[in-house]
């Protein structure tokens, strides 16, 4: 009677394993999927505040959902706030956050837009390389093959068939420089992510600390940029913005990162990492059913290689787990 009831308990550990390793995949890629929503609400907001006045905003309408789990789960810190955890929460609140999106918004104001697209392709294989190192993650048996499929569409979603139009000297400025940062920033916030999560940090509390640690570095953006502030509409017009600034703080923002950080909790940074090429596939469909730009078949076939991509790796993680689990049988 104890074995079968052994039996029947490691099989369903093996089915509930197998589950939370694909579903891990799917959940960061479908918070990736919510941040290319971002422009349908950002547009509207463009035409009132500056870019940084807008995340100011999100993260102050933000603070209201997380303070109080921040309070709610306060005890769950307790002795796991050493100085590397503290470094990896600045790092993805400040770091994958502002700066690099500040440099990256500089990178474009100052150089070629093909050759910074190009270089912030490789935002994946910086997260990689910094996983194996920092978080020890051994590479799946078909890296090559993800890696390889993964890069190709997103090279097809920017650029299509087409070669970018670029010279060796477009490659040597300092907004590619500042392209090649972002991407360090964006690739290395995936594994601070997976290694605050890995010191047993719940996913909500680290997502509430991400939007609260933004906000003073934000407000100092603010200040330092002089922005001024000006709203001029009518009180229809001021309760549209106020609609689109609350679904763009908590569909885009806040849900999106629940959602990546529940997966990631389960997935490791080098699946999570492409996963979030779901972001730039979306963004591209989205410009083209909403804002009618045309899709041409090269960007058809990098998003459709994209989702491809996605499917071969919850497959294969799924074959993987269940290979583990029967070993242990």
């Amino acid at each position: 009677m104890d074995n079968a009831v052994d039996f029947r308990s490691k099989s369903l550990n093996w089915k509930s394993s197998r589950i939370a390793g694909i579903n891990g995949i799917w959940y960061v890629a479908l918070g990736a999927t919510l941040w290319g929503l971002d422009p349908l609400f950002r547009i509207l907001l463009l035409k009132s505040f500056t870019s940084a006045q807008i995340v100011f905003l999100e993260h102050l309408l933000l603070a209201g959902y997380a303070l109080p789990v921040l309070i709610k789960f306060r005890r769950t810190l307790v002795g796991k706030l050493s100085l590397t955890v503290i470094g990896a929460l600045l790092f993805i609140s400040w770091g994958g956050s502002a700066i690099a999106t500040i440099l990256f918004t500089s990178a474009f104001a100052h150089g070629n837009a093909n050759a910074i697209l190009l270089l912030q392709k490789l935002q994946p294989l910086f997260a990689i390389i910094l996983a194996r190192f920092m978080l020890k993650e051994a590479l799946p048996s078909k890296f090559i093959v993800y890696i390889i499929a993964a890069l190709l569409g997103t090279y097809l979603l920017t650029f299509g068939f087409a070669a970018p139009a670029l010279g060796f000297k477009d490659l040597g400025t300092l907004s590619c420089l500042f392209s090649i940062l972002a991407a360090v920033l964006w690739g290395g916030s995936t594994v601070m992510g997976k290694f605050l999560l890995q010191k047993n940090l719940d996913f909500p509390v680290v997502t509430s600390l991400r939007f609260l640690l933004a906000i003073p570095l934000l407000a100092a953006v603010l200040l330092a940029g002089g922005d001024a502030w000006q709203v001029n509409s009518t009180t229809a017009g001021l309760a549209l913005l106020l609609v689109n600034l609350l679904f763009q703080a908590f569909f885009p923002g806040l849900l999106s990162m629940l959602l990546y950080y529940k997966g990631l909790s389960s997935t490791k940074a080098f699946y999570a990492t492409l996963a979030e090429l779901a972001f730039p596939a979306v963004g591209v469909l989205i410009n083209w059913v909403v804002f009618d730009q045309r899709l041409t078949m090269g960007q058809l076939i990098g998003f459709l290689l994209i989702w491809f991509t996605l499917w071969l790796m919850s497959r294969g993680k799924g074959e993987a787990s269940k290979i583990n689990i029967s070993q242990t049988l």
